[in-house]
């Protein structure tokens, strides 16, 4: 994963925001894991485990806290 994709964490809105905190989440999955094979194999293991997805939304609110303050909050 050479390519540069993460130029900036300063969106317009907090929904932006809430977009990019999920394309870090599913980025950060990718990088742990870079076989889609093994990815989609895994897949419905964790999208029936309520305990998985329940770590997977918090991964995400983690991801939005960071935009958020690097956006200050969108503060204007």
């Amino acid at each position: 994963m050479d390519e540069t994709w993460l130029t900036t964490l300063i969106t317009d809105t907090p929904q932006q925001g809430f977009e990019l905190a999920i394309t870090l989440s599913r980025r950060g999955v990718k990088y742990t894991q870079p076989d889609p094979e093994v990815l989609h194999k895994l897949r419905p293991i964790y999208a029936n485990n309520p305990d998985s997805l329940t770590a997977a939304s918090q991964v995400v609110a983690i991801n939005f806290q960071t935009v958020a303050a690097a956006n200050n909050y969108w503060r204007k």
